[in-house]
């Protein structure tokens, strides 16, 4: 699942515009092409988070478990997080917990990979995968970066179309690197 293409150069019609002034001096997004501002999250008790500062992990690898991920090491969860390039979070108010989340890591010029969108099932349909989503995607293209990429389960592509995610541009296929379980170990 990409955005804007991947290694090769996308065609106009599928590239980002990129947000950087002419001296490279980062412009902050515009709140005004969010489907929940910041105020409503606000409102709603929501509270938005740009770092991992205060991040529960055995409460965020609770939510990966309800969604259908597999439980991590919280020790691998924390040194991931520390290679993160932009991550976004959402607190609940009223247990302090967190109910969506995702991260990118990439070059930090060129590419970015979207991982770990998640939004706990009791939150659901709130709009709140879309509001995670929506400011990474932002941030992102503040920083300049023009290819971005995420890997998504089937079920889940439509989520992911509206907010500009197309399978396979320009015939694009991209591969994974899978090791032989049945290698000799001599």
């Amino acid at each position: 699942m990409l955005l804007s293409g991947t290694i090769s150069t996308p065609p106009p019609s599928l590239r980002l515009k990129s947000t950087l002034n002419p001296q490279n001096a980062v412009t902050q997004p515009s709140q005004a092409s969010y489907s929940i501002t910041d105020k409503d999250l606000e409102s709603r008790g929501f509270h938005l988070r740009r770092t991992a500062q205060g991040l529960n992990l055995d409460q965020l690898n609770s939510v990966f478990v309800a969604v259908g991920f597999p439980r991590r090491d919280t020790a691998k969860i924390k040194v991931a997080l520390e290679h993160t390039d932009a991550l976004l979070w959402l607190e609940y108010e009223k247990t302090r917990k967190p109910v969506a989340f995702a991260r990118a890591t990439g070059d930090g010029v060129f590419n970015a990979i979207i991982w770990d969108v998640v939004v706990d099932p009791s939150f659901q349909s709130l709009g709140l995968g879309k509001a995670v989503m929506e400011r990474l995607i932002d941030d992102l293209k503040v920083k300049g970066i023009c290819n971005i990429a995420l890997y998504s389960e089937p079920r889940v592509l439509g989520f992911y179309r509206p907010l500009g995610f197309v399978s396979d541009p320009d015939g694009i296929r991209g591969m994974v690197f899978i090791r032989n379980k049945h290698k000799n170990k001599n």
